[in-house]
């Protein structure tokens, strides 16, 4: 990009900035009239303190989780984005003519494009007792890099979308923006001194002219050599811990022993900057270890305590069920104790859990607000559709616990996602010889609910989903709680005084005709007989991809009918809206269907909503989840940003979640409750984040997505349910397999090889991928 293209750039960059913060003024005083923000509009909001002092947001080079370090981006988003009192972090390396800039680490190859643009010069230099290879800042003039380097994203996960936009960033270029807070790390004292640059003295020149508030260092020495030389009031000193078992080469002592003697480091330090397992472990197993007492005894030294190394997008502890948000109120909220202070890359995540979730576990959600919905109850925390799924969504607070009956073959209705039990249960290791091809419900081989008794489904184990491969949800309770029945689920509905209840059925008309198998007369039963027909305290909600099924019960006028709608559409015509309202009160609706999502940016949002709210008709969102690999990149990694984009934003009337515990964090938060915030948690922009890269490097448009036909709305009626018997035994049929089944047949008999084992598991694979919804939403983060 040449300079004038790059100055271009800039302009529009900061015309959007101006843009977004006017308009989040906008937002702020009359938010009923406005709708659809941008995160960025969090720069206009009001801020109330906390009793005492509250800790603060410590931005690792600015917004680094989304843009490239110390980049003007990434420095402008953070005081945009962030709690008004956020510091900035620049780490210091220093030029061949002594000019400090900020970047991590002590070679440039990794978070610029210098390899490229002088790939000659790569270089090896012993810093710290290591060899380290790479590009060198040191060897450099500053006109040699701000004249030919341009800054890359340093994390490979996260978007290259706004790589080579920015040349790096001197000192002076990030104090010149004026951050709440600066602080500045000086990296490496030692190995710059060696080779006859002074950390020390770039330092002391800065402090004349610049507002310098936290300086760090991971070396003892220069620490030491700046006592006396800043102004207490206005500078703290600060000891960065490293790992455990590197060598401070000061001392030449372990960092962790050295944390030993925190008197000492009294001496010389108003605090120090841990790495985050100093204060709370990781286990091996990946759950938190018991804390630490360093908070604590740091404390009753006097030193501030500063924890670093948090980011959204790298898989933590299970105990935080990816939500990035949850991390940070371990270490803020507890019993035990709270840091001064969070190094990240996420600013925004960490403002919102400071400003919005610490203190307030007591907060109810306001009146009006949109239902909380679950996907087979707390589907995220504990295997779906378990005991143990449906009390933790209680105990989260959702609004509306679900249950997706399936059918047994000897008639018992029961809770589950999907009627092929594969997924969801430890099936393929008792019965594998019932597999078998159901082209009316699924193209691949399953073993279903319909074609085992309840009392074989009994001898089962739930099985927890899983998303993503490399996305583990909870190993702990992986296969903990137990099936429930459709009777034993309403009774628990009634017992626990949950808000309402939906039912969704499936596959009725295959059941019917096929299996001789009455879905719709057992949940009618069920729910007359737990008197869910005669009370409207519970809202009860009936949720179908038919239409059919809908007609059944408009009998009951408290009933409110949902209409499952799986395909991705673009547009709700007038017609087909119509056609609707016939048969549902409600809809429910992908996430593509509301927002547009290309290569993981949103581009535009639909109509979709608005079209069916001007018909009174109700919409729900599915399938939201935590795993910040389901989240376009302008959700920041961050589900509570999601969620507030459909709550806010868009406006929709219930979110359909397998994480209820996250959407009432949010939906009872005082930022969301109260007409002052401490922090105004806003919704995204569709379109706005991409805008800012350049056209030339954005996707390209996606083909728009088909409107909602009225043709594809009404179902036929009903078969009748067709008189099966099923009077041979489970055991009769199993060793008389039919011609579909007589491969798995043979496989069981030779004790199910490895191979056989290989096969259906990689069969449970493919179908937890594909499976009903799940199927719809995973093909949309894929191609989002």
């Amino acid at each position: 990009m040449t300079e004038p293209e790059q100055d271009d750039q800039v302009l529009v960059f900061h015309f959007l900035v101006d843009t977004f913060s006017f308009r989040a003024e906008l937002y702020i005083k009359e938010m009923a009239d406005f709708k659809c923000s941008y995160q960025v509009e969090f720069a206009i909001h009001s801020v109330i303190l906390l009793p005492g002092k509250r800790p603060i947001v410590i931005a690792r080079g600015g917004f680094t989780g989304m843009f490239p370090e110390s980049s003007s981006f990434a420095n402008q988003m953070t005081q945009t984005l962030s709690l008004p009192d956020t510091a900035t972090l620049c780490n210091l390396q220093l030029t061949k003519d002594g000019i400090g800039i900020c970047l991590s680490g002590v070679t440039l190859d990794n978070s610029t494009n210098i390899n490229l643009i002088f790939p000659k010069d790569k270089k090896n230099y012993t810093v710290n007792g290591k060899e380290v290879s790479g590009w060198f800042s040191l060897d450099y003039t500053s006109d040699q890099l701000f004249s030919n380097v341009s800054l890359v994203q340093n994390v490979l996960s996260r978007s290259s979308m706004f790589d080579l936009l920015a040349p790096i960033s001197t000192v002076e270029d990030v104090t010149g923006i004026k951050p709440a807070q600066f602080w500045l790390n000086v990296q490496y004292d030692t190995f710059y001194t060696q080779h006859k640059q002074s950390p020390a003295t770039f330092v002391q020149k800065a402090l004349r002219f610049m507002g310098i508030n936290y300086i760090s260092s991971p070396e003892v020495g220069f620490l030491k050599s700046m006592v006396g030389k800043v102004n207490k009031i206005k500078t703290k000193l600060i000891f960065q811990v490293l790992g455990a078992d590197e060598i401070e080469p000061t001392t030449n002592k372990k960092y962790s022993s050295l944390l030993e003697d925190l008197a000492s480091i009294k001496s010389y330090a108003s605090g120090i900057l841990v790495p985050k397992e100093y204060i709370l472990s990781v286990k091996a197993d990946k759950y938190l270890g018991a804390p630490t007492t360093l908070v604590s005894d740091a404390h009753k030294q006097g030193l501030e305590v500063y924890a670093s190394g948090f980011s959204n997008d790298l898989i933590s502890s299970y105990n935080y069920s990816y939500d990035p948000s949850q991390e940070y109120l371990h270490f803020i909220d507890n019993s035990q104790f709270s840091v001064d202070g969070v190094l990240t890359d996420f600013p925004p995540t960490a403002s919102e859990a400071i400003g919005c979730f610490a203190n307030n576990k007591q907060v109810k959600p306001a009146k009006g607000n949109p239902l909380i919905i679950t996907k087979n109850g707390a589907s995220g925390i504990y295997p779906g559709a378990t005991d143990l799924a449906y009390q933790q969504a209680v105990d989260d607070g959702a609004d509306i616990i679900d249950c997706s009956v399936q059918m047994s073959k000897d008639g018992v209705a029961f809770c589950l996602d999907s009627a092929d039990l594969m997924g969801s249960t430890t099936v393929i290791s008792s019965f594998i010889s019932r597999s078998n091809v159901v082209q009316e419900i699924q193209p691949n081989a399953g073993v279903f609910s319909f074609d085992l008794t309840w009392s074989e489904i009994q001898t089962l184990k739930p099985q927890i989903a899983t998303v993503f491969k490399d996305f583990p949800r909870n190993p702990a309770y992986k296969n903990s709680g137990k099936f429930v029945t459709l009777a034993e689920f309403l009774e628990f509905a009634k017992a626990k005084g949950a808000s309402g209840i939906l039912i969704n059925i499936q596959n009725a008309a295959y059941l019917a005709s096929k299996k001789g198998l009455d879905i719709v007369g057992s949940v009618t039963t069920a729910l007359s007989n737990a008197t869910f027909d005669k009370q409207s305290t519970q809202s009860v909600l009936i949720q179908s991809d038919d239409t059919s099924v809908l007609s059944k019960f408009k009998s009951v006028p408290t009933y409110k009918r949902v209409l499952y709608i799986e395909e991705k559409v673009g547009d709700a015509p007038k017609q087909s809206v119509e056609e609707i309202k016939k048969y549902a009160d409600a809809v429910a609706v992908t996430r593509a269907t509301i927002i547009e999502v290309t290569d993981f940016f949103t581009t535009d949002f639909t109509s979709v909503v608005e079209e069916f709210q001007k018909a009174n008709i109700s919409v729900f969102v599915y399938v939201l989840r935590n795993e910040y690999i389901t989240l376009a990149f302008d959700y920041f990694s961050d589900p509570i940003v999601e969620i507030a984009t459909f709550v806010t934003g868009i406006g929709v009337d219930g979110i359909i979640t397998e994480y209820p515990g996250t959407a009432s964090n949010y939906i009872r938060s005082p930022c969301t409750n109260t007409d002052k915030p401490e922090y105004n948690i806003l919704p995204v922009e569709a379109g706005s984040l991409l805008s800012l890269a350049p056209p030339e490097v954005q996707p390209p448009a996606a083909a728009p997505l088909p409107p909602l036909d009225s043709a594809d709305v009404v179902d036929p009626p009903l078969p009748p349910v067709a008189n099966i018997s099923t009077a041979s035994s489970p055991v009769a049929e199993a060793s008389q397999p039919s011609a579909s089944t007589i491969s798995f047949a043979n496989v069981a008999k030779m004790d199910l090889s490895l191979m056989a084992i290989m096969v259906l598991s990689l069969l449970s694979i493919e179908k937890m991928m594909n499976d009903d919804d799940d199927d719809e939403e995973e093909e949309e983060d894929e191609d989002d």
